[in-house]
């Protein structure tokens, strides 16, 4: 049986101008569906690690599917997001604009956040590195929106573009990829997709 790792994105965040964006919260509505997919893991019952950014808002995700399937967190500060510390927090319409023109322009800096490509060769590197040797059963992988966008598009042969994003919504998405052949097997769907024994 082919073993499967999921990439799934932290849900809907407390967003908080006066605090560093690695250290935002959950928001409430973020927290009810990670409970309500730890407490129905469906696609994940097969799952025999999880690996996380070090970020809060994804260590929120982690830990409580982590519990519901009895195996530690492993935390990976490298699998952070693209860095944005350059600017901190942005309003969301000046954020809009500025990942726009990050992914439009990945072999530069935009504003002093960290260039899409280099992002790209940071997350690619991570998950190649944890699923180097081989592991039993399959593999979750929880961090970023924006993170997760480039390994989607270096997983699946295509160039750096916004339009494979996961989309509006606030998060809390996911992908599959085949741990051998490494190519994505479907885009992003909503995490509630993942209490389903046939998603």
């Amino acid at each position: 049986m082919s073993r499967i790792a999921r990439y799934l994105t932290h849900p809907q965040v407390l967003i908080d101008p006066a605090r560093e964006v690695p250290r935002w919260s959950l928001s409430d509505v973020g927290r009810a569906r990670v409970s309500a997919l730890a407490s129905r893991p469906g696609l994940l019952s097969e799952t025999r690690r999880v690996i996380s950014s070090d970020e809060t808002k994804a260590l929120e995700t982690a830990c409580p599917l982590a519990r519901a399937l009895g195996v530690e967190v492993e935390v990976r500060p490298r699998m952070h997001e693209n860095d944005r510390s350059a600017t901190g927090f942005l309003p969301p319409h000046e954020f809009e604009k500025v990942a726009d023109e990050f992914f439009a322009n990945p072999s530069r800096s935009v504003r002093g956040w960290e260039a899409a490509e280099d992002a790209q060769k940071r997350i690619v590197d991570e998950v190649d590195t944890c699923l180097r040797g081989g592991t039993d059963g399959d593999v979750l992988f929880v961090g970023h929106g924006g993170v997760g966008t480039l390994l989607f598009c270096a997983l699946s042969g295509n160039r750096i573009d916004r339009r494979f994003d996961q989309g509006p919504g606030g998060g809390g998405c996911w992908f599959a990829f085949g741990i051998e052949h490494r190519k994505p097997t479907h885009g992003w769907q909503p995490m509630e997709m993942l209490t389903s024994a046939f998603a």
